[in-house]
């Protein structure tokens, strides 16, 4: 696939596109995510056309042939996003079309509405913006890392030593230096730019991390969970617990910040320790031992000492181990000659000083060689962590129907030559509990439904243009390889679902020209297709409508490959201007409820030409109003 090959798509966008994202490959991987948001952020492209170029790449172009019919499929997929846990399924699923082949599809899914594993803090992987410290040299232009670090390019007359100034460098190419200086990276021409700019390559996987981890804990398993296998990364885990169990440099700067500011506190401590042992110290001496004390103060003092040194030796092993904990959070071991043997004690600077030297060589160490470690082994993993989280925003798009499917109960659909056939179908997106209805047309419906043309007549508000969405939902649906909300459905393939909306009145000459031009293009061409249409006769006045009805629905009765049902209140002109027995089917309203709902029986009766019952909406109003208005009612209602 290539740009110029979408709908729409000409040289002149598709270099713009190109140029703004670097390949052609990457617009085409953002158009299949969903990602259209990003695309739109091009100058001159707006969302609505994102969203355009995503449906024509992942899906039929012209399967939805109606603005009805892309409400409908729009809605669907709201309520089928609303199962996602996260925005890059939503993403997806915004632009998930009706396809060609759905072979693969249905097979995928069906395995997916049998697992109820669960996918959470899931996200595309993103760049991470932003300026790195870091200097390149290079004699090859490196374009793609000037909005991330400083590039040089050196002349014919310097040398690296001319870059010692920088402390962060990757010299790319020949000509460098013979033994690499502290904080430099010498690297060949060819080499990858997330090993030119390490700390960009790391800060990827940082940034990225909770989507990354899923990639290593992914389970092992048969039907759906044998799509993870292609995926699953164990040993990334190990390196990016790397990335955290290791010292990085803010955990040792905050270290080395903390070092002194403790040992001066331990330092005060101990003497207040061994101050309070002291005061609970008796030193009894019998008389000959008082005067072996005059004859020998020295004797005296040993045994002072003898009495004091456990309190001492005690607050200061404490005090080191203090001491000890900080510094082995970085890796350093603490030596235990920190504080002074004579009392009173002090810290002893020297030794401080050589842990602070230590400290900053570890800090030095992790902000060079630890960080090329990290990218050398990352690196070549970038690529396909990338392409792996895709796959698994896909599989969680899948699993995600699957979650819907279990919710409403949906089938898979049998998938038939011509017609429909629903068997106790729901509409999905009425609030309550929709009742089911059964209906067929075309050649996989039962026996006695197989005409492709029909009229539905019935009560206002009796449930017409709910059935006639409840038949696009499942046309939609299965024509994306999804499950449909019924107890059972057969599903004819065509090549476009025209969804014909409700009209808003009687329409001026100029629009009513250009209303008929393009019914009589829908009607007339070879394409396989269901048309559903609602109350067309409302596009000019009731005996004209119903004239030209007939003559519609002739042209699309010649045409096998066609089925068409059509809501009507006009169904007994239509027939008589047809001059043939049209099928007709009717939903019957028998009376309202103790709410004044209508009580109708949802399934359309067989042949049967239905009241559209206005008398039982009058009376409804006559019960729900008062006043003047009442009486009219009352009045109206008499007249039936």
């Amino acid at each position: 696939m290539v740009l110029k090959a979408l709908p729409g798509v000409g040289a002149g966008l598709a270099r713009k596109l190109t140029d703004h994202f670097g390949t052609e490959d990457k617009v085409l991987q953002l158009l299949a995510d969903g990602q259209t948001e990003i695309i739109a952020e091009v100058d001159g492209v707006s969302i609505k056309r994102a969203d355009s170029l995503a449906r024509s790449l992942n899906g039929i172009d012209n399967f939805l042939a109606t603005p009805e019919s892309l409400r409908l499929h729009r809605e669907l997929i709201g309520a089928i996003s609303s199962h996602a846990l996260n925005s890059s399924t939503r993403s997806r699923l915004k632009n998930l079309m009706p396809v060609k082949d759905i072979t693969s599809r249905r097979e995928i899914i069906s395995q997916a509405i049998e697992c109820e594993f669960v996918i959470q803090g899931l996200n595309l992987p993103t760049e991470v913006d932003g300026n790195y410290e870091r200097v390149v040299v290079s004699k090859k232009p490196l374009e793609q890392l000037k909005r991330f670090c400083r590039v040089l390019t050196p002349s014919e007359q310097e040398t690296w030593k001319d870059y010692k100034v920088f402390k962060s460098v990757t010299w790319v190419g020949s000509d460098g230096p013979p033994q690499t200086p502290e904080g430099w990276l010498v690297l060949p021409d060819g080499a990858s730019i997330d090993m030119i700019l390490p700390e960009k390559c790391v800060g990827w996987f940082e940034h990225n991390r909770k989507s990354l981890e899923l990639l290593s804990t992914l389970p092992e398993g048969n039907g759906f969970m044998k799509y993870f296998n292609e995926i699953r990364m164990p040993i990334l885990q190990e390196l990016l617990d790397e990335m955290s169990n290791e010292a990085d440099s803010e955990a040792i700067a905050d270290v080395r910040d903390k070092l002194w500011p403790l040992a001066k506190e331990m330092e005060k401590r101990i003497h207040e320790e061994v101050d309070s042992a002291m005061k609970n110290v008796k030193l009894d001496l019998s008389g000959s031992d008082m005067l072996e004390a005059l004859a020998d103060a020295a004797s005296l003092q040993r045994k002072l000492a003898q009495q004091t040194s456990d309190s001492i030796e005690q607050a200061i092993e404490s005090a080191t181990d203090e001491i000890s904990s900080l510094l082995s959070s970085v890796g350093v071991r603490c030596p235990r000659n920190i504080f002074k043997s004579e009392w009173p004690t002090k810290v002893d600077r020297s030794v401080l000083d050589g842990v602070d030297s230590q400290l900053e060589e570890l800090w030095k160490t992790t902000q060079s060689d630890r960080l090329i470690s990290l990218a050398r082994r990352l690196a070549p993993l970038k690529s396909r962590c990338e392409k792996s989280l895709r796959k698994l925003v896909e599989l969680d798009q899948w699993l995600t129907i699957g979650r819907w499917a279990r919710d409403v109960n949906a089938v898979m659909p049998e998938i038939t030559d011509h017609g429909i056939s629903i068997k106790s179908g729901r509409h999905l997106l009425i609030d309550g509990t929709p009742d089911p209805v059964d209906y067929g047309l075309g050649n996989c419906a039962d026996k006695a439904d197989r005409q492709s043309i029909a009229l539905l007549t019935g009560a206002n508000s009796g449930g017409k243009t709910t059935m006639l969405e409840l038949l696009a939902h499942c046309t939609i649906l299965a024509h994306m390889g999804l499950p449909v909300p019924a107890k059972a459905a057969k599903i004819g393939r065509v090549e476009s679902l025209h969804v014909l909306a409700k009209a808003g009145g009687t329409q001026s000459a100029g629009a009513l020209e250009q209303t008929l031009l393009q019914l009589a293009e829908v009607v007339s061409n070879d394409d396989s297709k269901l048309i559903l249409a609602d109350e067309l006769e409302a596009i000019t006045e009731p005996g004209a409508g119903a004239r030209i009805i007939a003559g519609m629905l002739e042209a699309a009765e010649s045409h096998a490959g066609t089925c068409m049902l059509l809501v009507t209140h006009l169904a007994p002109s239509i027939i008589e201007a047809s001059g043939k027995n049209l099928r007709t089917d009717g939903i019957e309203a028998r009376g309202l409820d103790e709410n004044l709902e209508l009580i109708v029986d949802r399934t359309p009766r067989r042949n049967h030409l239905a009241r559209s019952t206005p008398e039982l909406i009058v009376r409804r109003l006559v019960e729900r109003s008062s006043g003047n208005a009442k009486n009219v009612f009352n009045s109206i209602l008499g007249r039936f």
